[in-house]
């Protein structure tokens, strides 16, 4: 699998601290060799739109597409709970 940025998950991920930027990294490196990481808690976000969603934090939820050997970035914010 390779990742793909979008250029809105590129501005919002420029927005955080340096901190959630590490772990985004971290997580990324377990969502390329296992998606099913118990860190991450991937789970679908929208089955119409096929959109997923896996946790970078306790409060920072990363949102992507998969699309053959691709995960492809969509967005990366604050989660509302």
């Amino acid at each position: 699998m390779k990742i793909f940025y979008t250029p809105k998950f590129k501005r919002s991920f420029d927005n955080f601290p340096k901190h959630i930027r590490d772990t985004f990294y971290k997580q990324t490196t377990h969502l390329l060799k296992n998606i099913r990481h118990p860190s991450l808690k991937a789970k679908k976000y929208s089955e119409k739109l096929d959109i997923w969603q896996a946790r970078i934090d306790k409060s920072v939820r990363l949102y992507f597409l998969i699309e053959k050997d691709r995960y492809i970035l969509l967005d990366i914010k604050k989660h509302s709970k």
